[in-house]
């Protein structure tokens, strides 16, 4: 079903509505005091430097790992360029109407603000919900012009030629786009169903490139439990690695309160979801297997596009809100329609008609038995 072996464990995935805060700018001349729910890419970009700059500048070893209460130091030329935001820019926003799809997190990226300051100005509660027709202000946007973005984007993007193995959030990714325009600017179905060989419009984007060898190769091995994965799929799972590790992810709590929400408005056992998240991933979101199982989830693209149809939108494994619901709308399909609970827990690890043809393997019974034992925690 959703998974062959992983590297953390199973292979699905799932997005969540909950919020990752990111705090105003504290930062001194050539300093910035990390405030609890900051992110190294959102401090990046508030600054005006780069994720890796700050990782070199400070030492850090995992981009992923910053504390409230540390002190980052900023290059001279980041310091000198980074203003901190005032009340009268994120007051200064434009409006945009909600369109079937949207979600808090990409009208945001969209126009260059955050969740929070979105969730902020509209009074949104914490699931940050939405409904298609409503108007939200967007603090600091100059105008609301998303719906015709992605068309112009395209007409100076490049093209792409899908390989096996592609899904079109990895495309996305690697080419610094949305899920969202790629599917607009190539009239895709709400599922964004690509095949290998097909020749993609891609919006914004100069040239066909994956990212460079050196900073994507080596950072996946290619076997795992006496498995080895081909070599296309080891690759798009470095791709996919060195991308979450460039741009930061939430904090493991921040993952673990995301995923108890999801699985609340998902109507599915939240002690269940985060013992699955945990298993899975430790709740790290940098987390990529061998079998490219991706996130917090480990959702394999395959058990993505599945878990698109179920949800009626294209989900972008790599985003940690789209990750969650992936995995938690897997979950709730395996509980529903599994004879028992031990038996839906073995189908997000081993795939539900391998455990229906051939039972449950070893390694799958100590899994469902640890699921079992950590749901007792999160209780």
């Amino acid at each position: 079903m959703a998974r062959v072996a992983t590297g953390t464990g199973a292979t699905l995935a799932l997005a969540t509505v909950a919020l990752a805060a990111t705090g105003t700018a504290g930062h001194a001349a050539d300093s910035y005091t990390v405030r609890d729910g900051d992110t190294l890419s959102a401090i990046a970009k508030r600054t005006g430097t780069t994720v890796r700059a700050l990782a070199a500048e400070n030492a850090l070893a995992d981009p992923s790992r910053i504390r409230a209460g540390q002190v980052l130091r900023l290059s001279s030329a980041a310091a000198a360029a980074a203003p901190a935001p005032s009340a009268a820019a994120t007051s200064a926003g434009a409006t945009y109407t909600v369109r079937s799809g949207d979600t808090v997190s990409a009208i945001a990226a969209r126009h260059g603000t955050t969740v929070q300051a979105v969730v902020a100005a509209n009074g949104l509660d914490a699931r940050a919900f939405i409904r298609a027709g409503q108007t939200l202000v967007v603090p600091g946007a100059a105008a609301s012009t998303a719906a015709t973005a992605p068309a112009a984007a395209a007409a100076t993007g490049g093209t792409y030629t899908v390989r096996t193995g592609d899904t079109v959030s990895a495309i996305a990714a690697r080419h610094g786009t949305t899920v969202q325009a790629v599917v607009a600017a190539n009239g895709l179905d709400a599922r964004a169903f690509i095949r290998a060989g097909q020749t993609l419009v891609v919006p914004g984007a100069a040239a066909p490139a994956a990212a460079p060898a050196a900073v994507t190769s080596g950072l996946v091995g290619n076997t795992f439990a006496g498995r080895t994965y081909p070599e296309h799929v080891v690759a798009s799972a470095n791709q996919n690695k060195a991308s979450l590790l460039a741009t930061g992810v939430p904090s493991r709590d921040e993952m673990r309160a995301k995923v108890a929400a999801t699985a609340r408005a998902m109507g599915v056992d939240p002690a269940l979801a985060q013992a699955i998240a945990f298993q899975e991933s430790g709740f790290n979101h940098t987390a990529v297997s061998p079998a490219n199982a991706i996130g917090t989830m480990q959702v394999i693209p395959s058990s993505g596009e599945w878990a698109s149809q179920m949800v009626g939108r294209p989900l972008n494994l790599l985003h940690p809100d789209d990750n969650v619901v992936a995995g938690v709308a897997i979950l709730r399909s395996l509980v529903r329609t599994s004879p028992d609970l031990p038996t839906a827990i073995a189908s997000y690890y081993q795939g539900a008609s391998s455990v229906k043809r051939n039972g449950m393997y070893a390694d799958t019974r100590r899994y469902v038995a640890n699921v079992q034992t950590l749901m007792t925690q999160y209780r």
